[in-house]
This record gives structure tokens, C-alpha cells and sequence, in this order.
């Protein structure tokens, strides 16, 4: 088993969190924590986490404690710590998101240069999409151009509802509930019969549309990315100003999309091949 060794006063923190100024204390002790079990490849005694850390063996185990239960960090036989599962689930979808970005950087600036607006890339993450890369220039005159880390529900979105689609009907249902199916243009969604009708329009077509349900002016079609798994990572979509937005468009859309789920693995059946 790897040895710890117990830093100097001045080490006490690593360098990186001394000068980011984390503003709360707890924080940056589990980060120390987390770091010095990172940097062992075998599970770690709480003593030897103490001392490397320079916390206080009672302050080293209450936050080892927290990590627990979080699972960030697990305890093993014999009181040793190693890190959790929890740890490796969110460096797998950070790892995946990075991937779908890689892959549909590319894709999504040659459909840009087609149409003239802003290509967007979604993804999931509770009941809304995060928008997390886009194309756009502004030398292409108006264009809607959406926050990167911005959110939206996910009701009232083309990307949204391809991943509200991928839903069973209970899902769904949950989901209304859950949110109130809340409006925010005249144009929105905010009954449930209506939201099941519109997502067997999706699952029925391939691609999703936003008719001025999030922003009055704005409309937007959305075409899913999808993994090796056949699972549904992404979406990808078109927004405009209403006027603009061209259902030819819709085909180079999906194209484009389904370039992007092949960079990832993904293999399309044949009856995907021949629409």
C-alpha cells in the first residue's frame, strides 16, 4: 500500500484551491479530502487522510462521513476510504457531454453556414435542457442566439420534447405534475392530453418543433443525437426569428444530427436509412 506523506503548513492546501479564494471552508476540506484519496491507488486509513490534509482526525472524519453518504466517497473493510461510485457517474457525463461537443462542433457550423441562424446543442439535465455549444456569426444578420448554460423547460422546447418523447407515459405524466406544465407564451403547452399529442407527433416525425412556445417571435425544430447505446444524449436544433424559419431546413436537420450520432457510435436501422 502507498505511503501518505504529511505535508508542511504551507502545503496544507494545494495550490490550486489557495488561490482560487473558495469561499467556504467545508468545501475546499472536502476537496482536499478528495484529492488526497485521488492521488492513492489503494483504499486509505482515516489517519493517514488526516495528516496528509493537515485537518483534525474528528474534522477529517465528519466530512468523510458527508462524502459517504453522498457517495463520493466509499468506506471499505478495515475503515479504509476510496472514492465512490458517485464520483465516477459525473465524470462519465461530463466525459460524455465533452464527447457529443467533439463531435458536433463541425456538423453544427456547416449547418449554420446553410441556413443562416443559430444551430444549437441541448442536453438534459433534470426537467430542462442546458444549452452547452451553438453556431452562429454575426455576420448572418438576425439570429436568435441562446446562452450557453442556459436553461429551458423541458415542455417548451423542440429539444425538450425529443427528450419527453423518449419517455414512457408515466414519465411524462410524472413530469406534468412535477412541474405544472408552466407557460410562458400563449403558444405553450400547459395541458397534459395536448403535450401526449404533440410528443406522438415527435416520436411520429423525428424531430420536434417549438411554435413560439418559449419566446414569443422565436421558433425552433429539433433533431436528436444519439449514442453507441442508441440512447438519446443530444438534441440539435434550429432557432429563428418566426418569419425565417423554413421547413426545408427540416431534412438537412435531421442529416446533420444523425452525422453527428454516427461520430458517436451510433448505427441507424434500416428503416431510418431509407426516410
Amino acid at each position: 500500500m502507498s505511503r501518505l506523506l504529511a505535508p508542511s503548513p504551507a502545503d496544507s492546501a494545494s495550490p490550486v484551491l489557495r488561490d482560487s479564494g473558495m469561499a467556504i471552508q467545508v468545501l475546499e476540506r472536502a476537496t482536499r479530502l478528495l484529492d488526497a484519496l485521488a492521488a492513492q491507488p489503494d483504499p486509505v486509513t482515516l489517519k493517514d487522510l488526516a495528516l496528509t490534509t493537515g485537518l483534525h482526525p474528528s474534522t477529517t472524519h465528519r466530512i468523510l462521513n458527508d462524502l459517504v453518504l453522498a457517495r463520493y466517497v466509499e468506506r471499505v473493510d478495515n475503515g479504509l476510504y476510496q472514492l465512490g461510485m458517485r464520483l465516477l457517474e459525473l465524470g462519465s457525463l461530463v466525459k460524455g457531454r465533452l464527447n457529443v461537443r467533439e463531435a458536433a462542433i463541425d456538423a453544427m457550423r456547416d449547418l449554420h453556414q446553410l441556413t443562416g441562424q443559430t444551430v444549437n446543442l441541448s442536453v438534459q439535465q433534470g426537467d430542462e435542457i442546458v444549452y452547452i455549444d451553438r453556431a452562429w456569426s454575426e455576420r448572418s444578420g438576425m439570429q436568435v442566439v441562446r446562452a450557453i448554460g442556459g436553461r429551458a423547460p423541458l415542455h417548451l422546447t423542440s429539444n425538450g420534447k425529443l427528450f419527453l418523447s423518449a419517455s414512457d407515459l408515466r414519465q411524462v405524466r410524472t413530469y406534468a405534475t412535477r412541474t405544472g406544465l408552466t407557460g410562458s407564451t400563449r403558444n405553450s403547452i400547459t395541458e397534459l392530453d395536448k403535450l401526449e399529442q404533440e410528443l406522438l407527433h415527435v416520436r411520429e416525425l423525428g424531430y420536434a418543433r417549438d411554435n413560439e412556445e418559449l419566446e414569443m417571435g422565436v421558433r425552433c425544430i429539433a433533431a436528436g443525437i444519439y449514442d453507441d447505446t442508441g440512447k438519446l444524449v443530444a438534441g440539435l436544433s434550429i432557432s429563428a426569428p418566426s418569419g425565417r424559419m423554413q421547413d426545408a431546413w427540416i431534412a438537412q436537420l435531421v442529416a446533420t444530427a444523425g452525422r453527428i450520432s454516427e461520430a458517436l457510435g451510433y448505427e441507424q436501422s434500416a428503416s431510418e436509412q431509407s426516410t
